[in-house]
């Protein structure tokens, strides 16, 4: 397993959009599975934000659905995060994630998260 980084987090006021940025250090063209959560609170559950699978396919759970998109840049071994249109109850600290196909997304790579924070 590589690591990974995430950065990219700050404040940012509602309605405004953040690209976040997780750079691994392996390459991410054959990881069978790469995305984000988020964790609102300290104790809570972390929650799917975005997907992305080998072969380009990506997932957004309905939630949000039309205010991110997730991507990968393979040759900057990069997966991206761009969120749109934010509202305070995005504010969480952000992890992105890696996995092969024999692990779980609980037993896979995980970076260290990045914080944003939505407010005025």
């Amino acid at each position: 397993q590589g690591q990974l980084v995430e950065s990219g987090g700050g404040l940012v006021q509602p309605g405004g959009s953040l690209t976040l940025s997780c750079r691994a250090s392996m390459n991410i063209s054959t990881v069978y599975d790469m995305g984000w959560y988020r964790r609102r609170a300290p104790g809570k559950q972390r929650d799917l934000v975005a997907s992305t699978q080998i072969g380009g396919s990506t997932y957004v759970p309905d939630s949000m659905r039309g205010r991110v998109t997730v991507f990968r840049d393979n040759a900057k071994n990069t997966l991206y995060l761009r969120m749109n249109n934010l509202e305070r109850d995005d504010t969480a600290i952000y992890y992105c994630y890696s996995r092969k196909s024999s692990e779980t997304r609980e037993n896979g790579n995980w970076g260290q998260g990045t914080q944003v924070t939505v407010s005025s």
